[in-house]
């Protein structure tokens, strides 16, 4: 066991340089209008708007990137990809650790959340069927703006316009083995002393009528699968409907099943597949 993580954490440094030639190699087919909801430079949501919509359901999405990296910018390539699909998508973003403490991304995660809401209203068009994403970090953000009351009140959002939430390797627990790399990266979001089950997407997961979808792989290198399953398991036990897909991609790291799917298509990829067939019928 020990030997295969420590095979797959080479495997996601490795996969790097293709996934960042990859990356750059990207068509931009659409130019995003780019919304600030705040003054910092990093509080913004970019909008995709598709040529041809086939849903009515709206896909916000939040980055990844350790929380300490990352815009809506740098992953444009995902807003590419979903907006070529036919979906409307709004990409939040947040400010960034060492330097912004927890709860500063999860405050502005809900701040961009909302404005989002009221720039489509704006623009006329229905909200009632949103989809809330992310990979990675982002998957620790989203599902905390989904599923934790207590966040929500704080913050004041309204959910119940939300029919479905997909999180691609998320890390939901941390009490679960953790590799020293995210260790490293909870030091630099968490305050020192601070209560970090107050960002614990586990523990603060409430009961819900929002399902989910868990997309985790058990050669992911960064984040182990226990994660996803003490997340799925809590879910279960609450009475929340949810579903664990493992990834079955021969790309099956961290950085190329969270972000690089996105860079192929849905005959190449059975992850990036699962993501939409999941969002066509739920």
């Amino acid at each position: 066991m020990q030997f295969r993580g420590y095979r797959d954490s080479i495997r996601e440094s490795l996969s790097y340089f293709g996934l960042y030639r990859k990356m750059h190699r990207v068509k931009k087919c659409m130019i995003p209008e780019s919304v600030s909801f705040g003054s910092h430079k990093d509080q913004y949501f970019l909008y995709y708007e598709p040529e041809h919509t086939v849903s009515d359901k709206i896909i916000m999405w939040v980055h990844g990137g350790g929380w300490n990296a990352g815009t809506p910018k740098y992953f444009d390539f995902v807003g590419q990809c979903v907006a070529n699909a036919g979906y409307r998508f709004v990409s939040i973003g947040y400010r960034l650790s060492p330097k912004n403490k927890y709860p500063c991304q999860i405050e502005d995660v809900c701040a961009g959340y909302k404005a989002a809401l009221r720039y489509l209203n704006d623009k006329k068009i229905d909200t009632s069927k949103v989809i809330v994403s992310g990979p990675s970090a982002g998957a620790h953000l989203s599902s905390i703006l989904c599923y934790s009351k207590s966040v929500q009140d704080t913050y004041d959002v309204d959910v119940s316009n939300v029919v479905g939430f997909i999180g691609v390797g998320g890390p939901y627990s941390f009490s679960v083995r953790t590799s020293l790399s995210v260790k490293l990266l909870l030091n630099q979001l968490f305050e020192k002393n601070y209560d970090r089950t107050k960002g614990e997407p586990c523990l603060l997961m409430d009961a819900s009528d929002i399902p989910m979808l868990l997309i985790q792989s058990r050669h992911d290198g960064l984040i182990d699968f226990s994660c996803a399953e003490e997340f799925y398991n809590k879910a279960v036990s609450l009475g929340n409907a949810c579903e664990l897909y493992e990834v079955v991609d021969k790309k099956n790291t961290h950085s190329w099943y969270t972000a690089g799917m996105f860079l192929e298509t849905r005959e190449e990829n059975k992850g990036l597949d699962k993501f939409f067939s999941w969002i066509e019928i739920v």
